[in-house]
């Protein structure tokens, strides 16, 4: 009996230091810190031309941009977020003071294009088809977004826009957008080659 006591005894040890040294190795594991899981990046991003023409992506105020041959000034950009999905609008000024707009989306692949207002026009949005400075526009898509303005744009820094896109044969885009309690503003936009792109980031000169 005393024997069988003796064993008993033996095992509650044995149990426990099991137990112990199970716990530890449990606690060590829940409190190590888990790796960071890393987005995988788009497999057709051209890094080339990132790096020797500069990212779109990355374009602020200050900047300047070389669209076919003429530089440009960045005054002001606009980030804005609809859903899931976010792109983004800067205001260029050229030397002679004249003022465009270049849109930059990823769709999935990267979309340039250079916008110009059209003042005083009168058409409005919503038809299926829309005839516009001799071309026959059609409807792509619509919707409305939250933005962010820096820098000199003429909008509030945050606020929500609404947007109607159409698009002709060849490329050519047109644009309605309403800021906030604006009317809607016109624009006429013209799809960019990569390469007709050059940006000279200026935090990074000197």
């Amino acid at each position: 009996m005393e024997i069988l006591l003796v064993a008993m005894c033996c095992l509650v040890v044995v149990v426990g230091g099991l137990a112990a040294v199970i716990g530890v190795v449990v606690s060590r594991s829940r409190s190590r810190p888990q790796q960071p899981t890393k987005a995988p990046g788009d497999p057709l991003r051209d890094r080339d031309a990132d790096a020797l023409r500069g990212d779109p992506r990355r374009l602020k105020p200050g900047d300047i941009v070389e669209i076919r041959g003429t530089s440009y000034a960045v005054r002001g950009s606009i980030r804005l977020v609809e859903g899931g999905w976010s792109w983004a609008e800067h205001l260029l000024d050229d030397a002679a003071g004249v003022r465009r707009w270049l849109s930059v989306e990823e769709d999935p692949e990267l979309e340039l294009v250079l916008w110009g207002a059209e003042k005083g026009a009168t058409v409005t949005p919503g038809a299926p088809t829309i005839d516009f400075a001799g071309r026959r526009y059609n409807w792509n898509e619509s919707g409305q977004a939250r933005y962010t303005a820096v820098g000199n744009t003429g909008l509030d820094p945050s606020g929500t826009m609404r947007y109607h896109d159409y698009q002709a044969p060849g490329g050519a885009r047109l644009s309605f957008e309403a800021y906030g309690e604006a009317g809607w503003e016109v624009a006429l936009g013209e799809l960019l080659h990569r390469g007709d792109v050059m940006i000279y980031p200026q935090s990074e000169v000197g």
